[in-house]
């Protein structure tokens, strides 16, 4: 089944690092004939970063809106997607939301500074919050230097895609989005389940840990190898992996070995403490990956 994409959506607050978003919204604009909306949105708070501050808020506002539709229109200067801002102000996870539902964005993308440990958990992160909440796909670009910005983009191609699988309701709608991916890019397709034994523990109590190891990934393999259809083969490249570890560990190292340019990975809706604390596999492979990871979340 091909997943329509018509309406892409750039986040980005101006930032050196944010700007990244907008080279993999064009270029995914360009391949999939989709629209592309670049979306910024101005915290009231911090109204000195546009300028000097007014104090009527009213003419404030005029001079944030007047000042980042500037700087977005000469970010798209002389490229030739169709496109449309969208500038907000207020709180940024909130506003996305909404304007992710008001123009019926089918996927949006988010740089993110990678953060980790007590930092993360004290701050927090508009990315981190939109993985939990937006209704519709989330593409995290890990934000770079100024200096490394030039040489990604030059040219975004996704050549290889790598589709986490847990056999879920999540995996398989992430499989979805990876597949349809994946034949419009004409990409190899890396389809990797990581074998965690804690998840196995009905199978476990029937085979002895040795025999585990025998039979599982064999089974495992023919599992994922069922996914796709013959036709599936014409429009893209599948490569089948299982792995054995720590799931985001091995989906990392696996993206480095093999040079994978986009990670496909259901999240699930955490608690509070489990989010802060613990945090969710995409999340974890989202921080470290040395690609984009695109986070695929069902609605509602």
């Amino acid at each position: 089944m091909r997943i329509e994409i018509r309406n892409v959506m750039c986040t980005t607050d101006l930032s050196d690092s944010s700007r990244l978003t907008i080279p993999y919204g064009v270029s995914l604009a360009k391949e999939l004939g989709a629209k592309l909306y670049i979306c910024h949105v101005a915290d009231i708070p911090s109204a000195d970063t546009y300028g000097s501050a007014i104090p009527d808020p009213i003419i404030q506002e005029e001079e944030i809106l007047k000042y980042v539709n500037t700087q977005l229109n000469e970010l798209m200067e002389n490229q030739t997607v169709e496109w449309e801002p969208l500038v907000a102000i207020g709180r940024a996870s909130d506003e996305i939301c909404r304007m992710v539902e008001e123009k019926s964005i089918d996927i949006a993308i988010s740089a993110t500074k990678g953060r980790t440990g007590l930092k993360r958990i004290v701050l927090g992160s508009v990315t981190g919050r939109l993985m939990r909440t937006i209704p519709c796909p989330l593409l995290i670009v890990r934000s770079k230097k100024k200096e490394q910005i030039a040489s990604v983009v030059q040219e975004i191609k996704f050549n290889r895609i790598l589709v986490g699988v847990d056999f879920s309701s999540d995996s398989e709608l992430a499989f979805q989005y990876g597949l349809s991916l994946a034949k419009e890019f004409e990409s190899e397709l890396h389809l990797i389940h990581v074998i965690v034994p804690a998840d196995y523990k009905a199978f476990i109590k029937i085979k002895s840990e040795n025999e585990l190891h025998k039979a599982l990934p064999d089974q495992v393999m023919n599992e994922l190898k069922d996914m796709l259809n013959e036709e599936d083969d014409i429009w893209c490249r599948p490569i089948f992996s299982v792995l054995d570890g720590q799931t985001y560990d091995e989906i990392n190292k696996y993206a480095f070995a093999h040079d994978i340019d986009l990670i496909v990975l259901g999240v699930r809706g955490h608690g509070v403490a489990e989010t802060l604390f613990v945090g969710s596999t995409t999340d974890r492979v989202a921080r470290q990956a040395p690609c984009p990871v695109l986070s695929v979340r069902p609605k509602g």
